[in-house]
This record gives structure tokens, sequence and C-alpha cells, in this order.
């Protein structure tokens, strides 16, 4: 809501959700009072272009459809899907629409990750070799919420998708990964069996290499000593470190000396809610982004196909770990749901 009020480009026509105290909250909090606690009203609403999805995972592929069904563009936070049952379902679904389906892996949109992007696409790292990206994080609050404890919950589809994105980002053709993973007792107190300390080493045909870790339910040494994303990338001309919720952007490139570039001044555009936990700065960054799309008949990425590839990569990773770290080639979990 916030990102969509803030916005230039966007008019919030109406908000959603079952919940109706929910709603009269949220429209006190941003004095907004044009909200439904019917998904089908909304849709039936003319004046909408877009549909923005943030609901429960497993509601994820009914919500799109409909939205897109009543001639609607969509805006489905990640993961697109709960697991890769309907993937290829998705896929053909979204195949017979003009209508565009921009799946939100909101730590794309952060400031550091836009530069390192920016300078990734100008070649100012020659060749990439290497890609390391973590999402390290004490998130044991999160299960303080009584609805996180339910039966399927996962650090690793709830937390890691977010480095696993940033290595696809940059190497799109994984071809196999292997890895371990553990749960900890910190996990078990909670009543789950979920791994919560994950490391994998993904590769493609090319030989280029990535790096996955993940950490949820343990202690930091702090967001100075180790950010709580970050995303490296080696190539032949230069390195660069870019992280979340840090505003730090470390670089050395050829010809030049290693340089920390900082946007702490953006904060306030980043963080507008909870300290650093929210993501409203991001969401800002991608529907403006999505808007350009819109507005230039280009592709949002990423698309379905994309997110699945992330689903499908997961899969691999999670299939490793069941066998004791051996190797998984993506072909096998492409090849096994007709992706």
């Amino acid at each position: 809501m916030s990102a969509a009020l803030q916005s230039e480009r966007w008019e919030l026509a109406q908000v959603c959700d079952l919940n109706e105290e929910l709603c009269r909250e949220r429209a006190k909090e941003f004095g907004f009072d044009n909200w439904t606690t019917s998904y089908e009203d909304m849709l039936a609403n003319d004046a909408i272009d877009v549909i923005a999805i943030y609901t429960p995972d497993q509601l994820h592929f009914t919500h799109i459809k409909q939205a897109v069904e009543a001639g609607k563009h969509v805006i489905c936070t990640k993961p697109v899907l709960p697991s890769l049952d309907d993937a290829a379902s998705l896929l053909a679904f979204m195949q017979e629409t003009d209508r565009k389906l921009f799946v939100g892996q909101s730590t794309r949109y952060f400031e550091p990750m836009l530069h390192q992007r920016r300078d990734f696409e100008a070649g100012r790292h020659g060749a990439l070799s290497v890609v390391e990206a973590h999402y390290i994080t004490d998130g044991r609050w999160f299960l303080d919420k009584s609805w996180s404890r339910q039966q399927g919950f996962s650090w690793f589809h709830g937390f890691m998708i977010h480095a696993v994105d940033l290595v696809r980002w940059y190497v799109p053709d994984v071809t196999e990964v292997s890895g371990y993973a553990v749960t900890s007792d910190n996990t078990r107190a909670f009543g789950l069996e979920a791994w919560d300390s994950l490391r994998f080493v993904a590769r493609n045909e090319a030989g280029q290499i990535a790096t996955i870790a993940g950490d949820y339910a343990l202690p930091t040494l702090g967001q100075q000593a180790q950010s709580q994303i970050g995303c490296v990338l080696r190539g032949t001309q230069g390195a660069t470190r870019a992280e979340y919720s840090n505003l730090s952007y470390y670089t050395h490139f050829s010809g030049e000396e290693p340089q920390v570039h900082t946007f702490e001044e953006k904060a306030p555009y980043y963080f507008r809610f909870e300290n650093r936990s929210h993501h409203a700065g991001e969401y800002q960054n991608y529907i403006e982004y999505f808007a350009d799309c819109l507005d230039n008949g280009t592709q949002p990425l990423p698309d379905a196909r994309e997110a699945v590839h992330t689903l499908a990569l997961m899969e691999a990773m999670t299939r490793s770990v069941k066998r004791g770290g051996q190797p998984v080639k993506l072909a096998e979990v492409i090849s096994e749901y007709g992706l």
C-alpha cells in the first residue's frame, strides 16, 4: 500500500483481505478507505488494471488464474508456487494469455543490488567466474507467530529463496547442484523439523560456480560483521559485494582502488516500517519497473518461467540434501515435471 500510494505512476484502487479488522486497521493507517473482503468484487472492478497478490503460497495459482481470467496483469510475491506440482499448468496457462505475470523477488530491487546489476550489465566484472549468495538471519522471532508453525513450514522456501534467486539472476543456466543441510535444536524447540542451516554449490556447463548459504535459527555475528543478505560477483576484471539490509556496495574493478559505496541517505525510502525489516522501498522499485514493462510492451522478469526454474533449482537442492550431498542435475527435475 505504501509503495502504490507514494508512486507517481500508480493509483491504488482497492485493497482486499478476508480479515475485515485488518482492512480497517490499514485503512486507518494509510487514510485509504476503499477496501473489500471479496476478491471477486475486486476482480470485477473495471478501474483495476493490475492485481498484486500477497496471499499464502498455496493460493497463488488460483488467485493468479482468477486475476488473469478477469483481464488483469499480475504481480505475485515469491514463491510463485509452493511446489512444482502446478508448475507446468501455470506455464501453459500464461502462454495462452497476453496478460503479464511478474514475480516480486524483492531483493533484486534493493539499492546496492541495483548498482551491482548495472555494473554487471556494463561488463565491469569481465568474465564472471563465481557468484556467492547468502541469507543469514536469526529468524526465531518469526516462529513466535503461531501460523508460521503450521505443517509444511520451510526456512528453505520462505527465506533462502532470496539467495537462490540472486544466483539464478547471474547464472540462469545452472545445470547441477549439491549440498547439505541440518536442523538445529533451536528450530526443534518450536516443534518443527525444518532445515535451518544449509550450504550448496552449483555450476553450469560453462564452468561458472555459485555458492548458496543460509542460517535461520542460530545467533548471528550482527549486521556490521555480516550482512543479512549478500551477493558477491567475482570476474576477470572486478569483484563486488552488494548487501542487505546494509545499504552498502563494495567494488574493486581493474584500474581502481577498492571502494565502499554507501546509500544510507535512502534508508527512509527503503525502510518505512518496523525498523529495517520491511521491504517497502524494494516494492516501490519493482512496481515502477513493472510500469515500465507495461508501457514499453516488454516482458517483466522474473516471469512465470524464470520463477518456476528457480523452484526447479530448489527441488534439485532438496534432492541433493536427501541423497547425502550427491550432485543432482536440474535436467532430472525439469524432465520429471514436464518443464
